[in-house]
């Protein structure tokens, strides 16, 4: 363990638990921020991020401002060396920023300038794109636009989902964090700076982009709904109630009724109409119901040969 720098990590989902244990492996971690607890459930319990488990686990201090802004001089108050972040959910103000000798930096889950903001994961795979990765960067006062330090990229698999992709990043992050720190320790790393030009932004998924469109092409409805999976996860409106869908299957191409149109069911699944043929959703949820294959759904709905015709809204 290096006990020489002081380490202030900063981070919140499970995203972030690979680089934590990483960092609690090999260095002096002084302090941990997270997002505050949250209340879930109808009954309010509180629940706590994933990386405030680990550090009360290690017995490191915890910080939750809830408006980083306004509550970040506990924080300096810890003489970082360096501050790392990793999914943390909020903007850095400058005077964190400015305060640590080796900088703050940012284990991001995107081919930056590619893809900047909450949502590079998801959304990398609603494009379409054929590959992600994670970039070591330098935090500057914008969104996800300092100077880039290392990067390392891996396929989009037509498999993958948001979860599988989550996963693979996660892990790559701790990796590629782990080879880098000793360069930026030892002040030997170069500094990229990243081409506004190329820049996109993939912001937060918000309740429009969960609701499943079949008025475009089959190949873009397949990518919405995995990219989605498993959170915050696609759906769509069957007689009147929310239908989640977990997973679907790319149908041929051929000229189809009405996007929407509900137009086969069978063991692949309910077919659906795009603009440029079917696709089957597989994995279903049905409102108030367990996850369950759409061919169990189709064998247990009243007069399933009803379902052909319905159009999903």
């Amino acid at each position: 363990m290096n006990k020489e720098k002081r380490i202030v990590f900063m981070g919140t989902p499970d995203f972030s638990v690979p680089v934590l244990k990483m960092l609690l492996e090999h260095y002096q971690v002084v302090g941990v921020v997270t997002q505050p607890d949250k209340q879930v459930g109808r009954e309010g319990k509180l629940s706590i991020s994933p990386v405030k488990k680990v550090a009360l686990e290690e017995n490191i201090p915890i910080y939750q401002p809830v408006k980083i802004r306004k509550g970040y001089e506990e924080i300096l108050s810890l003489n970082p060396d360096i501050i790392v972040t990793c999914a943390y959910g909020q903007i850095i103000p400058k005077e964190i920023l400015d305060y640590p000798e080796y900088g703050c930096i940012n284990v991001h889950a995107s081919l930056l300038p590619k893809h900047r903001g909450g949502a590079p994961i998801h959304r990398a795979i609603m494009e379409g794109d054929s590959k992600t990765g994670i970039t070591i960067m330098y935090m500057d006062v914008g969104m996800d636009d300092g100077d880039i330090i290392r990067q390392k990229e891996i396929p989009i698999l037509d498999t993958d989902t948001a979860e599988t992709l989550f996963d693979k990043l996660s892990v790559l992050g701790a990796s590629l964090l782990e080879e880098t720190l000793p360069d930026i320790f030892s002040k030997s790393v170069s500094r990229i700076k990243q081409k506004e030009e190329e820049a996109t932004f993939s912001y937060n998924i918000s309740k429009e982009d969960e609701k499943i469109c079949f008025a475009k092409k089959r190949r873009e409805v397949y990518n919405q709904i995995r990219g989605l999976n498993s959170f915050p996860v696609a759906y769509t409106i069957l007689d009147g109630k929310r239908m989640k869908v977990w997973a679907s299957k790319i149908g041929d191409e051929k000229k189809v009724p009405p996007c929407g149109t509900i137009t086969s069911i069978g063991k692949e699944g309910i077919g659906v109409a795009t603009l440029d043929g079917e696709i089957f959703l597989t994995e279903i949820q049905p409102e108030g119901k367990k996850k369950m294959l759409a061919a169990d759904y189709i064998n247990g709905y009243p007069h399933k040969e009803n379902l052909i015709g319905k159009v999903l809204e």
